[in-house]
């Protein structure tokens, strides 16, 4: 399923692809964020490929699920963030930056460089350098004290680097009694006000250590996450990845250069997506996390079955999926994590399932192994439960899809799947990455007339069709950015009254771009 839009007169029109042995379609619509679906505001019979909604306004998000009937397949369910001319996102509140303080020296530069592409975005950065053997009760107060201190900001946790990994539950999402009991659960430092404990799991059948949960030795006892998450939580972490011959440092390192080279617009990738299902014919339907939530992003006729690596070794993909039989370090007919160290495979966002590895804190693990490996900067176990990404179409994060999964535990979104609401759901990545990026202007420049005005200049971005630029400047006071422009200045200069002003005046010029996507239209 995917939408088109127009302005005038303000219309959505969602589309779908026929399918055999359909009975019909029921159409539901909310408003983005809602909790209930309510009724189905149209039925609709079985030849139906297409619901236009003249009821909507511009500036408004849309969410819409279409539930599909058949006579002998079950039910299907497509879902669509859809929206007109959706105003601009100057602010996206604040994200805590917590970095192993192993490379706080060795990667200074790149990590500065980091803070200032956030900036870029529109996030405030609340950065801790952490230890790495730190008890992870440490590292989740610094977490909860920035979020007390301003909960209606802080929205995202981004860790960099090897910092201390919870362990939760008594859970075995990949159906093996070999890997019952806790499992790697960033989630904890997502939940800020949920109760945690460790005093009432006792499971030692695991054939791994790190599996086995007993009281009082450090590893939590929920394996349903104990309240709703507040933060969405993003790890890159290339520790202990033997098949590649790089360091760890290097490893990270490249992934700090690559994920800037995404957020400046100097790495991109086709609308389009590969699925990998060597699952084929089971009544889960893993891929179908794939199938359905590719489709409004890029298109449903820009999604096509084939082999993982193949695929994306020769052409790059903005998203792929992968599923089979799993190991630690491999999925079936998917690949090996030696094959993510011997080649660079083109894809920008990334989905891999399989048994094991999505208990992602092991050696040479296939969930991490991606960050490491090509232009590849997000990557995320989904088939047990489903995840829901389709808001991405409309210029959401994929933190925001992340902590939307973990939400699911009351089966909003559905099908779920077996194991929703569980504290092993995890996102592997930058979680204020979003999908379509806008290419900055360059060489920013601020010349004072005698403190009265300073005339801000900078060279065009590469973008086409843009809309105009917006000039910031910082307010030292407030600590934050402050928009001087009232509209998108199509030129290449701006003069500002900086009267009364002293010492050094910071200034931002964003490129503005009304972004036309398979789900809707918003300004980028």
């Amino acid at each position: 399923m995917w939408a088109t839009v127009q302005s005038a007169p303000p219309r959505i029109t969602l589309d779908w692809l026929g399918h055999q042995n359909t009975t019909g379609f029921s159409v539901y619509s909310k408003l983005k964020g809602g909790t209930a679906w309510g009724s189905a505001v149209a039925t609709l019979g079985l030849g139906a490929t297409q619901y236009v909604d003249n009821s909507v306004a511009l500036n408004t998000s849309y969410e819409y699920k279409v539930v599909r009937t058949t006579s002998n397949l079950g039910t299907g369910y497509g879902y669509v963030n859809s929206g007109i001319e959706i105003a601009m996102v100057e602010s996206r509140g604040k994200l805590v930056l917590l970095v192993d303080n192993t490379f706080s020296t060795s990667l200074a530069l790149k990590l500065t460089q980091l803070q200032q592409d956030l900036e870029g975005e529109g996030w405030t950065v609340v950065r801790n350098d952490v230890s790495r053997t730190a008890p992870v009760t440490a590292i989740k107060a610094l977490v909860v004290n920035a979020y007390n201190a301003d909960p209606l900001n802080v929205k995202a946790v981004f860790i960099v680097g090897h910092v201390p990994v919870p362990m939760s539950g008594n859970l075995a999402p990949d159906g093996h009694g070999d890997h019952y009991g806790a499992w790697a659960a960033d989630v904890y430092y997502g939940d800020v006000n949920g109760t945690w404990t460790d005093n009432t799991v006792n499971s030692s059948s695991a054939g791994w250590a790190r599996n086995r949960n007993i009281p009082g030795d450090g590893k939590f006892d929920q394996t349903i996450i104990p309240s709703a998450v507040e933060l969405a939580v993003g790890r890159v972490d290339m520790y202990d990845l033997p098949a590649f011959s790089q360091s760890e440092t290097v490893l990270l390192g490249n992934y700090l250069d690559k994920l800037h080279q995404w957020k400046v617009k100097l790495i991109t990738a086709q609308d389009k997506a590969i699925v990998d299902d060597n699952f084929t014919g089971m009544t889960d339907a893993f891929a179908q996390s794939a199938w359905r939530g590719f489709a409004p992003l890029v298109h449903p006729n820009n999604v096509t079955a084939g082999d993982y690596f193949t695929a994306l070794n020769a052409q790059s993909h903005l998203w792929s999926y992968g599923c089979g039989g799993g190991n630690w370090d491999n999925a079936n007919g998917v690949g090996t994590t030696a094959q993510f160290a011997a080649s660079s495979p083109l894809s920008i966002f990334t989905i891999l399932f399989g048994s094991y590895f999505g208990d992602w804190d092991y050696t040479d693990n296939f969930l991490r192994a991606p960050l490491a490996s090509g232009t590849t900067l997000t990557n995320f176990w989904a088939g047990y439960p489903n995840w829901f990404f389709h808001h991405m179409g409309l210029g959401e994060t994929i933190g925001y899809a992340t902590a939307l999964t973990q939400n699911n535990g009351n089966g909003h979104y559905e099908p779920a799947n077996p194991q929703p609401g569980r504290v092993h759901i995890a996102l592997m990545g930058d979680p204020s990455l979003h999908m379509h990026v806008v290419a900055p202007p360059s060489n920013v420049n601020g010349i004072s007339a005698n403190g009265a005005t300073t005339t801000v200049t900078w060279t065009a971005s590469i973008e086409t069709g843009l809309a105009g630029y917006h000039v910031y400047r910082f307010n030292n006071a407030a600590q934050a950015w402050e928009r001087r422009t009232t509209n998108a200045v199509t030129g290449l200069t701006f003069t500002d009254n900086t009267a009364g002003l002293s010492g050094t005046v910071r200034y931002m010029v964003r490129a503005l771009k009304l972004q036309v996507s398979y789900s809707g239209s918003y300004y980028n």
